[in-house]
């Protein structure tokens, strides 16, 4: 079960991040865009949970598998695929795009002000943006933030994954 998951997080990983440090390797990249780019590839790279987990009931585990097992086959290859992505995206940020918090701010005031926002709204905005850059420059907070990206995505699979996927015995 281990060698298994850790392939298939490891390979996972490599999916989900490539795209992330693509994106973000621009300069002037679409905020909005790469959110879809990068929810997408981790839908895709997460397929992988599906087919660790049918890897391992069909050829390790004479066909079968419960839910509990399937589950956690799914949630290690999930947390071994988003830690690479978290510190894919910590290396990319400390040392390749530091200052995209503060564009990623200028963003969300940019887009209150393109909708009509209140003074008031802006200027809350503005000052939440600015808690948020000095947060996100800790790297613990960073990393933190980061897992709640991929996570819920890659436990979703997995659950929909251990569903589906699980078989009893028919002995």
């Amino acid at each position: 079960m281990k060698k298994n998951s850790i392939i298939f997080g490891l390979i996972a990983g490599i999916v989900v991040s490539i795209p992330m440090l693509i994106i973000t390797s621009n300069c002037t990249f679409d905020f909005e865009k790469g959110m879809l780019i990068g929810y997408s590839s981790m839908l895709i790279a997460f397929s992988l949970v599906f087919v660790g987990i049918k890897n391992y009931r069909d050829k390790f585990n004479q066909g079968t598998i419960n839910f509990g097992k399937a589950f956690k086959i799914g949630s290690i290859i999930v947390l071994i695929a988003s830690t690479i992505y978290v510190v894919s995206w910590l290396i990319n940020y400390f040392y390749f795009i530091p200052d995209f918090a503060e564009k990623y701010s200028e963003h969300m005031i940019n887009n209150l002000k393109q909708e009509g926002a209140s003074a008031i709204e802006i200027e809350a905005k503005t000052k939440e943006m600015i808690e948020f850059s000095k947060m996100y420059k800790n790297p613990l907070i960073n990393a933190l933030i980061t897992y709640t990206e991929i996570l819920p995505v890659g436990l979703l699979v997995t659950l929909v994954s251990a569903i589906i996927l699980k078989r009893k015995n028919n002995s």
